[in-house]
């Protein structure tokens, strides 16, 4: 069947809970390729023991009702059982790439992002793969694991989708209470923040002490940082192409965020 599909094939791989950020993605797609499929498998191997797997969102039938609005020509939704049957023991590593950051604060986390996505490469074969900028880590580890393990396959990276107050949209906002909900702004606004002072001049240390006094009281920051967009390696100044990087948790839900800065 898919080898019967028009080509350029582009695919889009997601955990469902699926909001305007996805929806962009399927439409970069949608604008690019003849045939368009996506997954909706919410993954084991990237959660760590106590995290939010069991109380992650779902929303299956209504994710299947915005897929079929935005036109979507194939959705691959496995169980688990179908993706890691009993016996399945490899994983893919993906190097020191993915042992910082996020890696450092969920430590077997990009290993599980990478072992699914290099299964859904294999089982999909599309010739163009469309992710989202807010997980930035997570784009550069799929990038390396494309090139390195040699997918014939494109990578796209979508601009990160927000809402009126900045906010990065993401299926776990939905655990935000009001008053988190509030302050969750204040990650983007300090990124922003940074940003500005960088191109001002000011040295990344200052500015990173300056972005986190624009912190709510409410954020426990994991990190605020800047680094290489190719490499992922923390920068001493500004060189792009880079990324501002942020986690910060808002009562029980942690946030990532990020800005691109290609100037």
């Amino acid at each position: 069947m898919l080898a019967q599909m028009p080509r350029p094939h582009g695919f889009v791989p997601t955990m469902g809970a699926l909001h305007a950020g996805h929806s962009s993605l399927v439409a970069a797609a949608r604008a690019e390729c003849k045939t368009v499929s996506a997954s909706i498998f919410v993954n084991p191997l990237q959660f760590a023991p106590g995290e939010d797997l069991e109380k992650y969102p779902r929303d299956f039938e209504g994710d299947i009702a915005k897929l079929e609005e935005l036109g979507l020509d194939l959705l691959f939704s496995p169980d688990t059982a179908e993706m890691y049957p009993p016996g399945f023991s490899t994983s893919v590593d993906v190097g020191e790439m993915g042992n910082t950051y996020e890696g450092a604060v969920r430590p077997t986390h990009f290993r599980g992002v990478a072992t699914v996505v290099a299964k859904l490469l294999t089982i999909m074969q599309p010739d163009v793969l469309f992710l989202g900028q807010k997980d930035a880590q997570q784009t550069a580890v799929l990038r390396r694991l494309v090139r390195d393990l040699g997918f014939p396959v494109e990578v796209r990276i979508v601009p990160t989708v927000r809402d009126s107050e900045g906010l990065a949209l993401s299926s776990r906002n939905a655990y935000l209470t009001p008053q988190e909900r509030e302050a969750a702004p204040t990650l983007y606004a300090a990124l922003t923040a940074m940003r500005l002072l960088l191109h001002q001049g000011m040295t990344k240390d200052a500015a990173v002490a300056q972005a986190k006094s624009i912190l709510s009281p409410l954020a426990q920051l994991d990190y605020l940082d800047l680094v290489s967009a190719k490499t992922f390696e923390p920068l001493s100044a500004l060189q792009v192409p880079a990324f501002l990087i942020g986690a910060a948790r808002f009562g029980k839900t942690r946030l990532l965020d990020n800005l691109w800065i290609t100037k």
